[in-house]
C-alpha cells in the first residue's frame, strides 16, 4: 500500500473546497475547515490509517477517504459552540464567593492580545519571557544573553505594545480591531 504524497493531497483542495460548498459549511468558515481537513487527512496519513480500497485507481480512493474526513469534520464543526450562536452569559455558574467575570473586560483582554500578537517576534518572545515562570535573567542566561540587553529588549517591546494600544485601530469588515 503506498500512501499518497502531501502534494497528492494538496492537490485534492480544490474537491474538498467543493465538498464543503456542498455540505453547507458558512462561506466565512469554509477556508478554515479546508485547513482542518487537509491537516487531519494529513496526519492520518503519517499514523498510517489511510487504507485505501486496492481496487480502485489512487486518485478515486483518496477522494472517497477524504470525502469521510471532510463530513467528520463538517459534523464536529456543526456540534461547536460558534456556530450553534450561542448567546453567553456572565459566568452562570461562577463561584458564590467570586464576582463574575465581566464581558468588556473579556473582551479587552482579547483585543490587547491581538495587539501583542501583531508585534514583531522578537517582542513577543521578551514579553512572554516576562510574563513567564522565569525570572528575566534566568530567561537571558538560559539564552545565552546578557541580562542587561534583554532587560533593554523587555523595555522596547513595552513601549511598542503600549503605542500599539494608545492608537485607534479602525474596524475591518470581518469585525476584527486592527
Amino acid at each position: 500500500m503506498v500512501s499518497p504524497s502531501n502534494e497528492a493531497l494538496w492537490a485534492e483542495r480544490p474537491f474538498v473546497a467543493i465538498l464543503l460548498r456542498a455540505l453547507h459549511v458558512s462561506a466565512r468558515d469554509r477556508e478554515d475547515l479546508l485547513q482542518t481537513v487537509l491537516v487531519g487527512a494529513w496526519e492520518a496519513i503519517r499514523a498510517r490509517r489511510y487504507r485505501p480500497d486496492p481496487r480502485r485507481r489512487p486518485r478515486a480512493a483518496l477522494r472517497a477517504w477524504l470525502h469521510g474526513v471532510a463530513w467528520r469534520q463538517v459534523s464536529h464543526y456543526r456540534e461547536s459552540a460558534y456556530v450553534r450562536c450561542e448567546i453567553l452569559c456572565s459566568a452562570p455558574f461562577s463561584p458564590a464567593d467570586q464576582s463574575p467575570v465581566e464581558i468588556e473586560g473579556e473582551l479587552l483582554a482579547r483585543a490587547a492580545l491581538r495587539e501583542v500578537a501583531a508585534l514583531p517576534a522578537g517582542h513577543r518572545e521578551v514579553l512572554l519571557a516576562a510574563a513567564g515562570a522565569l525570572s528575566l535573567v534566568a530567561w537571558a542566561r538560559a539564552c545565552g544573553m546578557n541580562p542587561n540587553s534583554a532587560a533593554s529588549r523587555l523595555r522596547r517591546a513595552r513601549r511598542a505594545l503600549a503605542e500599539r494600544l494608545a492608537s485607534p485601530r479602525l474596524p475591518t469588515g470581518d469585525g476584527a480591531v486592527r
